[in-house]
């Protein structure tokens, strides 16, 4: 096996350096565990980035990849695939849905939203309603539309002109939302909870008016649910915390364990809008993707499993806010379930650097938020570990007060 040095010093060579990588080469993963070339293991609080969700190489989900590889891989969309039919037909029963679309990132599902919103108006002879509603702090992903509804000027740079037709408005903030809303407007697009952003919630009484304010105005309410999504919050999908259906939900990431998938799932009225023609994608809903799907789906439906995550998620955000309590440096503690951040007063990079080198993975946003997106099967005894780390940090820093 190839060191850590010799595995970076290919990616520099070889890889676009697209990501400011940090300087080691994870090679195995098991359960909430991954290890690095040199034999390091690390605690991970990252999951991919909300992605292994069941943890690394969770067993259910390996044995349908395994079993599945050696039957069909992959079939041109042009024919029907069981895996992708009895997929789409789990998620609409867990949900709102009635349909969905299936294809391979998050950025591809917001990419549908975004084309689906336009043409359902056009279908429907409302020509002038293009214009997509966004919010400040918001990311959707980063192809030239998704690009264009994401409301951070710092992932624009370079890139423009962007994708005409959208409006940036603040987050949580209903008078803007009704002011901003005219006979232009598509669609409004909404993560529940931001997660580039920064690991904000949106309000629930700001949610219910929202699609009340959609309703009213005739454009269609699009929830981007890609890191919310399959149990991160404590629910299968966070708008169930708040009792609010949207017309429209855009999905990936935790979805299929690690296999690359995303999906665009909407209601009858709202997926009528693609017909043949329309919209496609070559891998989107492949047998081999739709199979770590499914294995997934099942366990995360099963035996307590969400009910016993948000348990630990609620156990997590109140150890975070005992740390506020002791350092004035962390001025937020904020999430949903086992989405959680703090806000420091301060960069936050150097404490991401500390905690590689004692053993655990966690993330910065935002320059001074650090992101925790664990496993959900994280252990109690794992967070307590971890808080432990933090408070040493914290409480070594020189320019603690």
């Amino acid at each position: 096996m190839n060191s850590n040095e010799e595995i970076i010093q290919l990616t520099d060579h070889h890889v676009a350096a697209t990501y400011g990588r940090i300087p080691i080469a994870l090679v195995r993963g098991k359960g909430t565990r991954v290890w690095d070339a040199s034999g390091k293991k690390y605690i991970d609080f990252v999951s991919g980035l909300a992605v292994n969700n069941l943890g690394h190489c969770p067993p259910a989900v390996v044995q349908a990849i395994r079993k599945q590889a050696g039957t069909l891989l992959h079939v041109s969309n042009l024919y029907h695939i069981e895996p992708q039919s009895r997929l789409a037909e789990e998620l609409t029963r867990l949900s709102f849905a009635d349909k969905v679309f299936f294809c391979n990132s998050g950025t591809e599902a917001n990419e549908a939203a975004i084309k689906l919103a336009r043409r359902y108006h056009h279908d429907r002879g409302e020509t002038g309603r293009h214009e997509i509603l966004s919010m400040h702090n918001s990311f959707h992903g980063r192809t030239l539309g998704s690009l264009s509804a994401t409301a951070q000027k710092k992932f624009h740079l370079g890139f423009k002109p962007l994708v005409p037709g959208f409006k940036y408005i603040p987050f949580n903030d209903l008078a803007a939302l009704e002011a901003a809303l005219s006979k232009k407007t598509a669609a409004v697009i909404i993560e529940p909870v931001q997660g580039e952003g920064g690991v904000h919630v949106a309000g629930k009484a700001y949610l219910k008016r929202v699609k009340k304010l959609c309703a009213e105005n005739g454009a269609l309410l699009i929830f981007d649910e890609v890191q919310t999504g399959f149990g991160r919050t404590g629910k299968l999908f966070a708008h169930e915390h708040y009792g609010v259906r949207p017309d429209l939900m855009t999905l990936a990431k935790g979805m299929a364990s690690g296999i690359a998938i995303g999906a665009l799932a909407g209601t009858a009225r709202a997926m009528a809008t693609f017909k043949p023609g329309t919209h496609a994608a070559t891998f989107g809903g492949n047998p081999l993707a739709c199979q770590a799907g499914l294995a997934t789906l099942s366990v995360l439906t099963g035996d307590n499993f969400l009910a016993g995550a948000a348990a630990t998620g609620a156990y997590f955000a109140d150890r975070l806010r005992e740390l506020k309590q002791k350092f004035p440096i962390i001025r937020d503690v904020r999430g949903l379930g086992l989405m959680l951040a703090i806000e420091l007063d301060r960069p936050a990079a150097e404490i991401v650097q500390e905690c590689l080198r004692r053993g655990y993975l966690i993330n910065c946003v935002q320059e001074k938020t650090l992101r925790f997106l664990p496993p959900l099967i994280i252990t109690r005894k794992e967070i307590d570990g971890l808080i432990k780390t933090l408070a040493s940090i914290l409480g070594a820093d020189p320019a603690r007060p």
